[in-house]
């Protein structure tokens, strides 16, 4: 059995992507955001800041003056233009943006029956949605179910319409009689990756129902595309894990593919994975802050119910995160036990795959009920922390080597000049401790500063909205919207 939300993956397509508004009549009010708005062309000088810059060194530079104009970093302690807006950032902290190497974000769906030419049903409000991650200083996401409204979003964000992430797009490959992108052959899992990559895809992500023949076949076809593949370890692999490492299987989307592997979730076990995944060059995205919000909820939707950023969730995912919650309707024992020592060994497997050398990033399968888009990434770290990362690897895990990863090194992921300012200004320093990333004083998305205040008043009125319309949707109604 599958604890994770990707264990209903292709639902996902058409449950947990519903962040949205009946018409537009009941869209919620973004409050002028646009002209809270600074032009990305806005040169900035960002003084007294103190600069974490992520690098392989990543030695501090203190007291520090930052210029950023045309999108990108210009200079740090070069000289400043004259004309410029100033940012006092004396006894604060920078550091790069946020990147969350595994999310689904949400989009216009369809919930009712469908005929030629109808279209969505429900609307998302692209910029209320993104603002989360925004707020968290999440200005790169890593999307694992890609559709063709992802493209929208994101070309909507590149345009200036909306203020939010950079967004890569991973097409997903499920075998079975799955209702979304399937191949069962060899030759099949070839051509849907030559479509993917035709569609303007820019990785692969492989599923639990391929068959062994089609998941390498899918694994080679992606490296001659010069896609990168990701994802999970397909079932056929049980009793036989070593064949599943073919050159190429870039990255394991969860600690989770691991430990359904294992009867006993034993140490020795975790040293065995480990191995496994640094012979064949495997990174490991671990989600741990996904399986231990299933563990929560398997007893109890308190956590859920009591959850701060809540509030910020578009009503309808509410709705189902309280009154649909199929985590809260299993309640067998030895499945909550099973649960609870599975959250226990990815702990320790974050330990081994440390040990051994295997690159770690953060990534948090957020849509899950109760894994919140933005909020999530710093539950993530902290649990990376709590397995036995440093602050620096943690930060790392969420800023340089994702960049590595994406091949957008040369771009985001570190503090220096050249690269793109995406940047969070923090009050104090979280190299002393992790939950010092949380205190946010400001962000930079693409050379645009959005600070706290705005923030603030942005996110009061998601709230607002989201209190006055919460009556107008059930989930259990969502085939009548």
């Amino acid at each position: 059995m599958r604890y994770r939300p990707c264990y209903y993956l292709f639902v996902l397509f058409f449950i947990v992507l519903a962040f949205s508004s009946c018409t537009a009549s009941v869209q919620p009010s973004t409050s002028n955001l646009k002209q809270r708005k600074t032009s990305p062309d806005d040169p900035y000088i960002i003084k007294g800041v103190n600069i974490i810059p992520m690098t392989p060194e990543n030695k501090i530079i203190e007291n520090a003056t930052v210029v950023i104009k045309d999108k990108k970093i210009l200079s740090i302690n070069k000289p400043a233009p004259g004309k410029a807006k100033v940012i006092d950032a004396r006894g604060k902290w920078l550091i790069p943006g946020l990147i969350d190497m595994h999310v689904h974000n949400l989009a216009d769906i369809n919930f009712s029956a469908n005929y030629p030419a109808k279209g969505a049903t429900l609307f998302a409000d692209t910029q209320n949605f993104m603002l989360l991650y925004i707020a968290n200083g999440v200005t790169t996401v890593f999307e694992l179910s890609a559709r063709v409204e992802h493209f929208g979003q994101r070309n909507e964000i590149i345009k200036g319409n909306v203020l939010g992430p950079r967004v890569a797009l991973a097409f997903l490959i499920d075998g079975g009689s799955s209702s979304g992108n399937v191949a069962n052959t060899p030759s099949d899992g070839r051509q849907t990756v030559r479509i993917a990559k035709a569609q303007g895809y820019e990785f692969i992500k492989v599923y639990s129902g391929l068959n062994i023949e089609t998941f390498k076949a899918i694994v080679d076809e992606a490296n001659k595309q010069k896609m990168k593949v990701v994802g999970h370890i397909p079932n056929a692999f049980r009793g036989r894990l070593e064949e599943a490492f073919v050159p190429h299987f870039d990255m394991v989307a969860h600690a989770e593919e691991y430990s359904k592997q294992s009867n006993n979730l034993s140490d020795e076990d975790a040293r065995r994975f480990a191995t496994l995944a640094i012979s064949n060059g495997t990174w490991l995205t671990p989600t741990l802050t996904t399986m231990a919000w299933i563990a929560n909820q398997t007893r109890s939707l308190d956590g859920v119910r009591n959850l701060p950023s809540l509030k910020y969730v578009h009503p309808l995912m509410q709705s189902k995160w309280l009154n649909s919650n199929h985590y809260n309707q299993e309640t067998d024992p030895k499945r909550i036990a099973r649960i609870d020592s599975m959250v226990d060994f990815h702990l320790r497997l974050v330990k081994a795959f440390k040990k051994a050398g295997v690159p770690i990033v953060a990534g948090t399968d957020a849509g899950v009920s109760g894994v919140v888009w933005g909020y999530s990434l710093h539950d993530e770290i902290e649990l990376l922390v709590k397995a036995g990362l440093t602050t620096e690897e943690a930060l790392a895990s969420a800023t340089r080597l994702p960049a590595t990863w994406l091949g957008l090194e040369d771009k985001i992921g570190t503090v220096e000049a050249g690269k793109y300012a995406d940047l969070v200004l923090l009050d104090a320093n979280p190299l002393d401790d992790i939950n010092n990333a949380r205190k946010i004083s400001g962000v930079f998305v693409n050379g645009r500063w959005i600070n706290k205040k705005s923030i603030d008043t942005m996110l009061n009125d998601l709230e607002k909205w989201n209190i006055n319309n919460k009556d107008k949707f059930d989930w259990k109604k969502r085939s009548e919207y």
